[in-house]
Order: structure tokens, then C-alpha cells, then sequence
């Protein structure tokens, strides 16, 4: 059986979490605390970030990204309309532009500040950056996410799923990045019901069951975290 090097609030082993249960691939799932900075797992991805998968016979595949284009090129086309990756090149470039945007830009703006400072950074030694919050960085990611969340809203009134008309790798880089943040209680649902809709449709999916499930030590999640209907 495959192995995923993962977090559990870790957003991009998320989506690739949501990629193989929507294909119906199962995996090990082994945690890495990347501050850890552990030779075997350096080993397997120099730049030391997760997720990494590996499968029997291949070279290690690290990143949300390669990983998600690794899935495709070899599962894909057998798939059909369960593909995440739509056929047209239209589709594609705009699956990608999205899958991008929440995987670079809503991690660096929102995702990574909230999940850095308010998770990882409790476990983390002080010499590697462990210790108490910064404030600003919470505040920023808190302000960021507000023109997100708009945008995700504006996308849902023109298509039926983010990237158009299916389900794409796009909603679940998104829905994975809302996910953590959502655990932490600071999505503001309230300012968009177009994009709240949204994510109540993706967190219904079985493939969202085990991360509904799932908590962190010594942080419990927002009381409506694993309502389906919030």
C-alpha cells in the first residue's frame, strides 16, 4: 500500500487526502512534524514540506501539486467523469490557475499565518521559531481571508463548481484551505452565503468524513467544524 507523509493541519496533504479518497485510493498515513527536520523524511523530500507519497517501485512524489499531477497521469484517464482534471484545455488551465491560487496564494496570505501560528508553532523549539503567536501574522491572515471568501462566492454565482460545471482539483485545494482554517474558527461564513453553500456541498462528500473526524491535541475545533450543516 501507498504511504502519505502528512499533517493533520497541514492543507496541501489535505487536498491530496481529498484527491485519493474521491479516486478511491487508500494509503498509510504517517505524520510529519516538518519542523523536525528528520533525515529519512529529508530523505524522501529535500525541501522538507509535506506531502509526500510514496508507492512501490516509484521514486518518491513530494508536493500537493506533483503529487495531484502524478494521480492524474496515472489514474485519470480511466476515471472518466470522476476525473479531476477535465479533458479540454480550456478546463485544465483553469483547474490549475485555481488549484494554484488557493495552493500558493491563500496559503501564503491566510492559511500558513493561522495554522503556523496558532498550531505548529506550540510544538515547534524556540531556536526553530517555536513560541508564542504573533499576533499581526493572525491578524493578517483573519483580514485576508475576507476578499477569499468573496471570491469564492463570486465563482459559485457564475458556475456550478469552481473551475465551471464539475468537480475539479480546484474545489478541493480550495475546500482543503478553508478546512483548517474553518478548524480554527476563523472563517466568517457569515459575510458570503454563496461560498458557505459551496463549502457545505464539498464538506458533505464522504471523502471529507475522516477530516471531519480528525482533532489536534490540546486544540479542539470550532464547534461547528464537523456540522454538515452550519
Amino acid at each position: 500500500m501507498a504511504i502519505l507523509y502528512h499533517h493533520p493541519l497541514c492543507p496541501h496533504s489535505r487536498f491530496v487526502r481529498l484527491v485519493m479518497s474521491e479516486y478511491g485510493l487508500e494509503a498509510d498515513l504517517v505524520e510529519e512534524r516538518i519542523w523536525e527536520r528528520r533525515e529519512p523524511f529529508l530523505t524522501l523530500n529535500p525541501a522538507g514540506s509535506t506531502p509526500v507519497l510514496v508507492e512501490a517501485s516509484m521514486p518518491s512524489v513530494p508536493g500537493a501539486d506533483v503529487i495531484a499531477e502524478y494521480l492524474d497521469e496515472t489514474r485519470g484517464l480511466a476515471l472518466g467523469d470522476r476525473r479531476l482534471l477535465p479533458d479540454s484545455p480550456r478546463d485544465r488551465v483553469e483547474t490549475r490557475r485555481l488549484t494554484d491560487w488557493f495552493n500558493r496564494k491563500f496559503f501564503e496570505e491566510v492559511s500558513s499565518h493561522l495554522v503556523t501560528e496558532k498550531i505548529y508553532k506550540r510544538f515547534m523549539p524556540t531556536n526553530l521559531g517555536g513560541g508564542a503567536p504573533e499576533m499581526a501574522a493572525i491578524r493578517a491572515g483573519r483580514a485576508n481571508i475576507r476578499y477569499h471568501l468573496k471570491y469564492v462566492g463570486y465563482l459559485i454565482r457564475q458556475r456550478r463548481w469552481l473551475a465551471g460545471d464539475r468537480l475539479t482539483y480546484a474545489d478541493l485545494a480550495a475546500a482543503a484551505h478553508f478546512s483548517v482554517v474553518d478548524y480554527l474558527g476563523d472563517v466568517p461564513w457569515e459575510e458570503d452565503e454563496t461560498a458557505r453553500n459551496w463549502y457545505a456541498r464539498v464538506k458533505s462528500r464522504p471523502s471529507f468524513r475522516p477530516l471531519l473526524g480528525e482533532t489536534v491535541p490540546g486544540t479542539a475545533p470550532a464547534p461547528h467544524y464537523a456540522d454538515l450543516d452550519f
